[in-house]
Order: structure tokens, then C-alpha cells, then sequence
């Protein structure tokens, strides 16, 4: 690392230590001969929380390299303050047979130094300047801050007391991504920390990274993550670097913004442009007109030409509808047990039910058995005991990560496809690969040299092919980008089967589902609250939203029928919400008439050349009319969101 060791600063430094963490000055970056970063410079104040976002491939994890001196610049320079430290998390997870919480509080040199230094001193001075520093960088509650961050990442403490050695690759990350918070460098930079996470780990991090008080680079596709925890966003594109305020969706919001007035300005330059050439064209063999023509023609040599902002559209998902529409329940499980084990069951005493238009999201710990519950469903693995009644013809689907490596690293799209569809022709078979999202020039290309986020492409694409009544996706989104996991939202949501979604990302979550269902204790059950009452429970904020077990399936599939004093309520209280909504509805469509009449005014106004005789007020008008037509936007915005439901309430 370019600046040293990490130690921890726990009373040592603070966001103010430093004016300025970060410059990076008209740096160009180039890796296998391919120019990622061209001339870009940033520069960034301590304790800023900034978010690194960019399409996959644009060079983010390469400028992290960059800035701990791992990766040569072509040109310009890197800056960082000399006693500052960079942290970043350990390339390799630790499996050795130390504790996960020996092995966090290891990554603390300084105090790990001081108190072996106390040992082996007789210096009584010595000792006393120990103690102090001991006391100084918080030593005495180093243990509780390990022990703390440990379980926020998902280890109880008996996991803590465990070797590394007897966890998995990726709950060793976590402990390594716990090292590097416990240490709390003054520039933290954290590359896709939520890959290995699950939901639960996310939240929590989310919530820590906000808190952190020193500085932070975060590069994730989360964004979710990059709304809630950070203030900065920084966009790599087009080998350029830029710095923007706020969260993910701010910054959408003002580079729309922003695409917006550039195409008004370059088309603008256009008309202007055209009009000078014209002019020079027909009078520049003119005398009388000649040094006008002249004055132009230089005028267009100054002009700078504004660039149209490339928008590089990302790939569609698209999953076919099911063949057969089946009838609900899809399925319904009562008291089921299931594990790999005999007499030893994961899931116990499972009743539930799934409907053909469900829209599910699985909540719950890894390890608590969301995956067993998603193979069981998919057919993977059967009960041991109790009562599983499937719908005729139904069709599952399991989209799972690991799947990837079930792929024939030498055969292409085109080939994988041709598999499922021997006797299809040729257009057949690329009409789709295409339906996956797949460039043309990638269609041919080995599954070994797709990215990993083509990869999930064609994976998904193939579970999804024979349009199943049921599609479930277990951590779909790892090798996706912001704009691919959106492409997936719109998808799903989309498709008209039923779907279950294990996910780490919660803005896909929300996005698309409409129950949740949380997997804890051995048992599968709905989640009484949102994901915000969620959250509030993982991170220890609120209490504990009431998770019950749905009431077993009347002859597994009959829902219990509503009273007839209970349906004229909900009646009761629909009419009385749909009438208020048409009110509402009523009050903004004459707010919209009377704003459009105002904003047709103010465009005749801006139209009377006396009124730039009076500069100010033409800027005032035109500010308002700004202002104005921004708010009319917004609202019809949500006026048709407005109207949507009421149709939807009322038709249904």
C-alpha cells in the first residue's frame, strides 16, 4: 500500500486531520494496451463517503489499484496525505487455525506492538508512556469493537471463537472485510464489498460506512447501498472522471438533467453554426460584406463544439411468459420437513402456500436455509416428511450463482442455445441468445471469455427459456452493473409467472417483490413489515416486527374465506380511499390547468423583446419559468401515478 500500514484510529485522528485526502491529478491509466482513464483529475476532502460507479470494465478496480501504487500511471499523479493509511480489504481470505477474533484484532499493529512491547519492558517511563498510548487508541475496548463488527458481518459468538480455517471462502472474506474495518484507515476503499454478503451483512454495512468518520471509497452496483451510505458519487465514462453530490439516484437524476441541457445546447451550437457557414458561404466574395464574412468565419474556428452525451443503452433482459397458465395455488407445502441429512431437517414443520401471481422475497440470514428452500421447491430436493402438492404441468425454474460454473467454458451462447433447441434454425436460435441481452459480436464467443456478467446473462436466459410458471433466482445480481440490475427489475416485473427472490440487493427487492417471507429458526414464514421494519431489526434499531406462520392451506390449496362482515368492510374502506384518491386526482388536474395556463404566459412574456431591456427581470421571469415547468413535470408524474392506481382499484 502507498501509505503503509493500517493501524487502527480509535482516538488518533479524525476527519479533520487532513484538509484534502485524496488528489488525483490529470491521471491516464492503461492496462493490457487498452486506455481506460485518459487526462481525468479529482480531487477529494477528508471524510468524504464517495460511491466509484461506471459501466463493468471501465477501470474502477484498476484506479484502486492506482492509488495504493499497485498499478503504474501513464501520466499525472496520485496525492495523499504522507501519514495518511490506506485499507483495503486482504485479496486472500485468512484460513488459518487462529480465532476470527484473534485474527481481527491482529489488523490493530500498533496496539498488537504495544503490548507485546509492555512484556518484555522493565523501563518504568516506558511503561507509563505505554499505558497512555494503550489508553489513547481505545485498547481497552478494542475486543468489544471487534467482537461488534464481527457480528454485524453474521458471526455469533461462538463463530467468533472458531478458526478461520473451519469457515468457508466466503465467510472468510468477511472476516477479512471485518479486519479492515476494525482497523478504521483514514482512506478506506472497499471494492464490491457486498459480493460476499447477504442481505442481513448489507444492511449492516450500510449503516457502518455511513457512521465511518474518515473517508471512504466504495465501489458497488448497489444502489441501494450507494443511496444510504455515501454523499459523493464518482462516474467513470468515457474515460473520464466525474464528481458528483449526493446519492446514486441524485446523481442519475442530475446527469439526466444535465444530458438534457447539453442536447439543448448542441443543437443550439448546430442551428448557429449552419447559419454562419451560410453567411460565410454567400458573402464572403462580397466586398461590402467581406470582412463580416471574415469576422464569422473566425468565430466558427473559436467555436468550441459541445459533445452529445453518449448513452450507451444497456441490454434488455427478457424472460418468456409461461406456455399453460396454472391454477392457484402453484404449490403448498404442509408441515414439511426437509434437509441433506436423515433426522436432520434444515426446515421444519414448512406450511405454506404460492400463488400463481406471487412475488416473493426470501429474507434471512445465509446459513439459515433460504437456498435448501429454494431447491426444494425447484425439485432439487425432496421432503422427508409431510405433504408437498404441486399444481399439474408446472413449470420451476432455479437461477443460481453458482450454476455459472455448470457452463461449457468452450462452447458459446449459440451453442448452449442450440442444445436446448436441436431441430430450430439458425435465426431461431440467435432471435435467442438475443432475448437475453447479449451483443451480436458475443454470441459466438466461449463462455470463457464472457464476463461474468454476460455469463449470468446466458445462464438466466437459459433457466427461463420454457417460460416457467415459477422462476427462482437466488443471488442474481453479483456480476451485474447498476444498469443491467435494472434492466432485471423492469423484466421481472415484466413477467407474468410467480417469482422468488434471494437477493443482497435491496433495491431489487423492492422493486419487484410484494411479500416477504423470512427463513429463520427452521421454519419459512411471512415477514410481518417492510424492509425498512427489516433493517430496523437487523441493525438493532427498533423492535422485532411480528413474524407468524400463515394458517395451514384448507385442503392445501383453499384460502380461508373472509366473513361476510369482514368483506363489506374492506369494501366499506376501499370506497371511502378510492374516493378520497378521485378527490385528490380532481384537485391536481385543476392545480396542472391553472400552472400550464401561468407557464403559456410566461412563454409569451420571454417572446417581447422590449422586456430584455430590463435584464434582471428577464432573468427573473425566465428563472421562474424554470421553476415552473419543473413543477409541472413533477406533478404530472404523480398524477399518473395517481390515476394508474384509482384505474387499477376500480377496474379490479
Amino acid at each position: 500500500m502507498r501509505a503503509g500500514t493500517t493501524f487502527p484510529l480509535q482516538s488518533r485522528s479524525g476527519a479533520g486531520k487532513y484538509a484534502l485526502m485524496l488528489i488525483l491529478n490529470d491521471i491516464s491509466l492503461r492496462i493490457a494496451g487498452r486506455l481506460l482513464i485518459d487526462h481525468a483529475s479529482l480531487t477529494l476532502p477528508a471524510g468524504t463517503k464517495a460511491g466509484i460507479v461506471g459501466r463493468n470494465g471501465t477501470g474502477k478496480t484498476t484506479l484502486f489499484k492506482a492509488i495504493t501504487g499497485e498499478m503504474p500511471l501513464e501520466t499525472g499523479d496520485i496525492s495523499i496525505p504522507k501519514n495518511a493509511r490506506i485499507g483495503q480489504v486482504a485479496q486472500e481470505a485468512p484460513g488459518t487455525e487462529d480465532s476470527l477474533l484473534e485474527i481481527v484484532l491482529a489488523a490493530d499493529k500498533e496496539r498488537v506492538a504495544l503490548l507485546e512491547e509492555e512484556k518484555n519492558t522493565t523501563d518504568a517511563a516506558r511503561i507509563a508512556a505505554i499505558h497512555e498510548r494503550l489508553t489513547d487508541i481505545g485498547a481497552h475496548t478494542a475486543e468489544a469493537r471487534a467482537a461488534t463488527i464481527l457480528a454485524g458481518l453474521g458471526f455469533d459468538e461462538g463463530a467468533q471463537a472458531r478458526p478461520a480455517s473451519s469457515f468457508s471462502g466466503g465467510w472468510r472474506m468477511r472476516v477479512a472485510l471485518a479486519s479492515v474495518l476494525f482497523a478504521e484507515p483514514d482512506l478506506l476503499l472497499l471494492d464490491e464489498p457486498t459480493n460476499y454478503l447477504d442481505l442481513e451483512g448489507t444492511l449492516w454495512l450500510e449503516t457502518y460506512v455511513a457512521k465511518y468518520p474518515h473517508t471512504v471509497l466504495l465501489i458497488s452496483h448497489d444502489r441501494d447501498l450507494l443511496n444510504k451510505a455515501v454523499n459523493n458519487i464518482v462516474h467513470l465514462d468515457q474515460k473520464k472522471i466525474t464528481l458528483w453530490k449526493g446519492g446514486y439516484d441524485q446523481f442519475e437524476r442530475q446527469r439526466a438533467e444535465k444530458a438534457a441541457l447539453q442536447e439543448k445546447s448542441r443543437a443550439k451550437q448546430e442551428a448557429m453554426r449552419k447559419h454562419m457557414e451560410s453567411f460565410v458561404e454567400r458573402f464572403r466574395a462580397k466586398a461590402s460584406k467581406a470582412r463580416q464574412a471574415q469576422s464569422r468565419l473566425k468565430a466558427l474556428q473559436r467555436m468550441a463544439p459541445v459533445e452529445a452525451m453518449i448513452n450507451n443503452e444497456v441490454k434488455p433482459f427478457s424472460f418468456p411468459a409461461p406456455q399453460k397458465v396454472v391454477a392457484s395455488p402453484i404449490i403448498a407445502i404442509d408441515q414439511g420437513y426437509v434437509g441433506y441429512t436423515e433426522n436432520k431437517p434444515v426446515l421444519k414443520n414448512v406450511t405454506l402456500r404460492i400463488d400463481n401471481d406471487d412475488r416473493i422475497a426470501l429474507l434471512g440470514a445465509n446459513g439459515n436455509g433460504k437456498s435448501t428452500f429454494a431447491k426444494l421447491l425447484s425439485g432439487r430436493l425432496p421432503l422427508q416428511s409431510g405433504t408437498l402438492t404441486i399444481a399439474p404441468q408446472l413449470k420451476v425454474s432455479l437461477f443460481a450463482q453458482h450454476q455459472l460454473d455448470d457452463l461449457r467454458p468452450e462452447e458459446s451462447a449459440i451453442e448452449h442455445v442450440r442444445r436446448v433447441m436441436p431441430e430450430a434454425p439458425e435465426p431461431k436460435v440467435r432471435g435467442r441468445v438475443a432475448q437475453f441481452g447479449l451483443a451480436t459480436e458475443k454470441m459466438n464467443t466461449a463462455a470463457k471469455d464472457l464476463s461474468g456478467g454476460e455469463r449470468a446473462r446466458l445462464l438466466m436466459g437459459l433457466a427461463a427459456m420454457d417460460g416457467p410458471n415459477l422462476f427462482i433466482l437466488d443471488e442474481p445480481t453479483n456480476h451485474l452493473d447498476i444498469d443491467s440490475r435494472e434492466a432485471l427489475v423492469h423484466a421481472l416485473n415484466d413477467y407474468p409467472g410467480a417469482v422468488i427472490i434471494i437477493s443482497h440487493d435491496r433495491h431489487l427487492l423492492e422493486a419487484t417483490a410484494d411479500r416477504l417471507w423470512i427463513v429463520r429458526d427452521g421454519n419459512v414464514m411471512p415477514f410481518e413489515g417492510d424492509m425498512e421494519d427489516y433493517k430496523r431489526e437487523i441493525t438493532g434499531k427498533g423492535a422485532k416486527p411480528k413474524a407468524e406462520k400463515e394458517k395451514p392451506a384448507v385442503a392445501a390449496f383453499e384460502k380461508p374465506a373472509l366473513s361476510k362482515e369482514e368483506q363489506r368492510r374492506q369494501a366499506a374502506e376501499k370506497r371511502l380511499a378510492m374516493e378520497g384518491l378521485a378527490k385528490q386526482i380532481k384537485r391536481l388536474e385543476g392545480q396542472l390547468d391553472k400552472a400550464r395556463k401561468h407557464l403559456a404566459k410566461l412563454d409569451k412574456d420571454l417572446t417581447d423583446p422590449e422586456l430584455y431591456r430590463n435584464p434582471s427581470k428577464a432573468a427573473s421571469i425566465a428563472k421562474e419559468r424554470g421553476e415552473l415547468a419543473r413543477l409541472i413535470d413533477e406533478n404530472d408524474e404523480k398524477w399518473l401515478v395517481m390515476t394508474t392506481e384509482y384505474e387499477e382499484a376500480v377496474g379490479g
